[in-house]
């Protein structure tokens, strides 16, 4: 029988179980389409020392463990059966003036990591929703709103602390372990340990502008055809995400939603090709310091349960595989979520194609465009209107593989891959594996996806 009790008795974390106030926010996945995988037991861990001790106990009790900052991964491997390490407490975040670097404990979220860097204006690549937290968006590539201008999350990290599945804690950098550093930039969370600390070199933050602009549904094609022409073109300090959406009983949406780290007068000038192209219905074209702009691209969803699927090109979509994506939001089947439905080309390129492809683990150094496609549903949605949705997602991805590979971003995790290992990390596979034998030989971390 499993001794939970012996568990919280060595750690200054709190233990918790299925009806315990807190359970859920602690442990259960954020997408509510894994809402009924339920952990054994949560623990919220108060130090770094309660996840050496945590791992040495679950091992000792042959418990699964998996650990859990934000909860966001798209197939809700942040929780399962077993132990789950809550990491939110470990959420200190200490800058040093004197070298610009930020060292930030592996819980931290978003809002906290804007908050602390703010006052001394400093920043590096970070993600757009206040509860992701910085060990899922590093340890999977993190690819943000100035990432065309300033690289990766992962690029920006100088050294991290890992707990390895012996219970043994390590400083990964590119001097120790540099193995283990260099799948830790891109070989996705959850593989090789719990990472409870990272230092990451920042870089001051710059002012810019931001867009949202929006067209009405009958101007879907040549937005979308001009806007990948834009891109093709832009400089650097511009990225976008251009996409188009559709909910339950609503006309389809184009948009486009950019930062620009140049003044609103030059992103005017950028997105004059579309705005020349169809009339938009909305047009917020504004200079915005970077905390303002930070706030004004921050992402929200209504939340449920969704699902998503992902693809790279290192070209722009031709007017037929555009066509085939509007035709398919057109005939997305519908549902309870007002979230819906669609399709988004996020813009890379710039100095994440800068990185070689085997210089770190994100493989994805030639893309130009992240073909994204997602749908949503309700909890109170029926079987029926669940199994339409994903029908119709796989439907579509399956039709996107004419103009789009099948590689796939790993932090937008998708469960339905069937060759994985290749479309999250390409050339890189074989090395990671390698690290895995490494640091993880009995491969105590594990997952669905695990490498």
């Amino acid at each position: 029988m499993t001794d939970w009790h012996k568990l919280q008795a060595l750690v200054a974390g709190h233990l918790r179980f299925p009806g315990d106030p807190g359970f859920a926010d602690a442990g259960v996945a954020l997408n509510q389409r894994y809402a009924d995988v339920q952990p054994a037991a949560v623990l919220s861990v108060a130090r770094a020392g309660d996840v050496t001790k945590a791992v040495e106990w679950a091992r000792a009790e042959s418990v699964p463990l998996v650990a859990r900052g934000g909860g966001h991964s798209y197939a809700g491997f942040s929780s399962a059966p077993g132990l789950v390490l809550d990491l939110r407490g470990l959420s200190t975040v200490h800058y040093d003036e004197d070298t610009g670097q930020v060292t930030v404990g592996g819980g931290t979220p978003m809002k906290a990591l804007y908050a602390a860097l703010k006052p001394y204006d400093v920043t590096f690549p970070l993600g757009n929703s206040d509860t992701v937290s910085i060990g899922g968006l590093t340890l999977g590539g993190g690819v943000t709103s100035i990432s065309r201008a300033h690289g990766l999350t992962c690029d920006a990290l100088l050294s991290t602390e890992v707990v390895l599945a012996d219970g043994t804690t390590v400083t990964a950098s590119e001097r120790e372990h540099p193995d283990l550093f260099w799948a830790c930039r891109g070989g996705g969370g959850g593989n090789f340990g719990v990472n409870t600390s990272f230092t990451f070199q920042t870089r001051p933050a710059p002012a810019g502008s931001t867009c949202l602009v929006l067209w009405s549904w009958p101007h879907a094609v040549e937005v979308l055809a001009v806007m990948q022409e834009v891109m093709r073109t832009a400089p650097n300090g511009f990225s976008a995400r251009i996409g188009i959406a559709r909910s339950s009983g609503e006309d389809g949406v184009v948009s486009v939603v950019g930062h620009h780290l140049g003044p609103a007068a030059q992103l005017r000038e950028l997105l004059a090709p579309a705005h020349a192209v169809a009339r938009p219905y909305r047009s917020d074209i504004e200079d915005r310091d970077f905390w303002a702009a930070a706030t004004y691209l921050h992402h929200d969803s209504v939340g449920g349960a969704f699902a998503a699927r992902s693809r790279c090109t290192p070209h722009a979509v031709d007017d037929a595989g555009l066509a085939a994506l509007v035709r398919a939001v057109d005939r997305w089947p519908g549902s309870g979520n007002p979230d819906g439905a669609g399709a988004a080309l996020f813009a890379w390129g710039g100095a994440i194609n800068d990185v070689p492809v085997t210089d770190t683990a994100f493989p994805h150094r030639d893309t130009r465009f992240l073909l994204s496609l997602d749908t949503s549903w309700a909890r109170t949605d029926g079987p029926e209107v669940v199994r339409a949705n994903l029908d119709w997602l796989h439907g579509l991805h399956a039709e996107s593989a004419e103009f789009a590979t099948d590689a796939s971003y790993v932090n937008f995790t998708d469960p339905d891959l069937d060759d994985w290992r290749w479309a999250y990390y390409g050339p890189n596979a074989g090395r990671l594996a390698e690290v895995k034998r490494r640091y993880d030989p009995d491969r105590f971390f594990t997952s669905p996806q695990a490498v």
